[in-house]
């Protein structure tokens, strides 16, 4: 899946807890209610004057991706970052991602040939660490990737948590033929 700013299933796995917190670290604050479903957020820029988001007060409604993308839009605007940034940072789950990287570590094997791999690849517009654990031909091929410092090419679900990203489910895991 191509992750995109304008994708609805992504914009749909935005969690409404995340985007409220990061609406209040970035100093954003809820003025007002708005009919029976949803709550606007202002934030005042000195010189760019006063930005409006509409929050949906549950994750169920039927325009929840299309809110979530305006407010996605808005924070880039007012940021002055990329809609995808803003994306990388409300979302902890990222499935079926594709992502090109370099092996930059291979732990010791656990038992046979199953261990710890940390590549660094390019993920919502950042060069990111990612950590996969890798079993039998798997981890054959990242260890010849990283003694030869060849790209790789895999296929999983990414999750972040505490500021480390892990590949699981892992579909695909092959050198990349550039």
């Amino acid at each position: 899946m191509k992750i995109t700013a304008r994708n609805p299933e992504i914009l749909k796995s935005v969690k409404l807890e995340n985007l409220r917190n990061y609406l209040l670290d970035s100093g954003w604050y809820e003025d007002r209610p708005f009919l029976e479903n949803a709550t606007v957020w202002l934030k005042q820029e000195p010189n760019n004057g006063e930005f409006e988001i509409l929050l949906p007060s549950q994750q169920d409604v039927g325009d929840y991706a299309i809110r979530v993308g305006e407010a996605v839009k808005t924070l880039a605007e007012v940021e002055n970052r990329t809609p995808i940034g803003i994306l990388g940072e409300l979302l902890t789950t990222f499935p079926t991602l594709q992502i090109q990287g370099l092996v930059s570590q291979i732990q010791a094997p656990i038992n046979q040939n199953i261990g710890k791999v940390t590549l660094f690849g390019v993920v919502f517009d950042k060069l990111r660490k990612i950590n996969v654990f890798l079993a039998n031909d798997y981890y054959i091929i990242a260890m010849k990737a990283y003694q030869e410092r060849l790209p790789v090419l895999c296929v999983g679900d990414l999750t972040r948590g505490n500021d480390v990203l892990m590949l699981n489910n892992l579909q695909r895991f092959e050198l990349d033929n550039i």
